[in-house]
């Protein structure tokens, strides 16, 4: 059943009226020019392309190893959590991609989700859902809850769901990680990298990245970037750089 609606879905978002639709709606809660905005839409549409058919019930594949004897072997099974919880109150730049990806594999192993997005970017998962219903998910296949941070605690908390995937913060993760025991999957935040070796080249373009990961909103990555580590050999080229500009 989820396959056939990614099969929907994904053919929903290849129409020039429907990704035109999304990639505006992105616009208005993230600062991305329409190519950058459109390139999100264009990845979760391939994600839903990815998991057609039958490729959904391949996740749930099970193994078996031979063992030291005849006939002795080891099995492995994949069974659902049930109820669980995805929270992504970080993906500002990616309020469509991220959401999408991570509720789609909870629902493709038979999970039971709650799903909590950021609410100053959350009408574009809202939407998203109602594309999702419209093509066949049922409608009681997904809680979408808007609240702030100490409602959402509140309901894990009491609600104790069997698995949290959390993107966000390292401080809230830390936070998550006490109070849910330990049953949680994290992608926070870090201190990120970025080092530059002695043989970069189209330094310029060089510079224009590492700008757009340090400071703007819709940089590469979900992160910004925190530090940046550099040849002798790059310094020279980029104050050679500066002297020309």
């Amino acid at each position: 059943m989820l396959g056939d609606v990614s099969v929907k879905a994904a053919h929903m978002l290849s129409l020039p009226e429907v990704y035109d639709f999304f990639t505006r709606l992105i616009q208005r809660v993230s600062p991305k020019s329409y190519q950058q905005a459109l390139g999100e839409v264009c990845v979760t549409r391939k994600f839903l392309e990815n998991f057609c058919g039958d490729q959904v019930r391949f996740l749930a594949r099970s193994f078996a190893i031979p063992g030291n004897h005849l006939g002795q072997q080891s099995h492995g099974f994949r069974w659902p959590y049930g109820p669980v919880a995805i929270i992504t109150p970080f993906p500002f730049n990616f309020p469509l991609e991220i959401p999408v990806l991570q509720l789609m594999g909870a629902l493709y192993m038979g999970n039971k989700p709650v799903l909590k997005v950021d609410s100053k970017v959350c009408i574009v998962m809202e939407q998203m859902l109602r594309l999702l219903h419209d093509c066949g998910l049922p409608v009681e296949d997904v809680d979408f809850i808007n609240s702030d941070g100490k409602t959402m605690n509140k309901l894990l908390l009491e609600g104790n769901p069997r698995m949290t995937l959390f993107t966000g913060s390292s401080r809230v993760a830390d936070k998550l990680a006490v109070d849910l025991k330990g049953r949680i999957k994290l992608e926070d935040a870090g201190f990120d990298w970025k080092i530059l070796g002695p043989d970069v080249e189209q330094v310029d373009y060089v510079a224009w990245v590492c700008d757009q990961d340090a400071y703007a909103c819709s940089g590469q990555k979900c992160s910004a970037q925190s530090m940046l580590f550099m040849h002798e050999h790059v310094s020279i080229l980029f104050s050679i750089l500066i002297e020309l500009v």
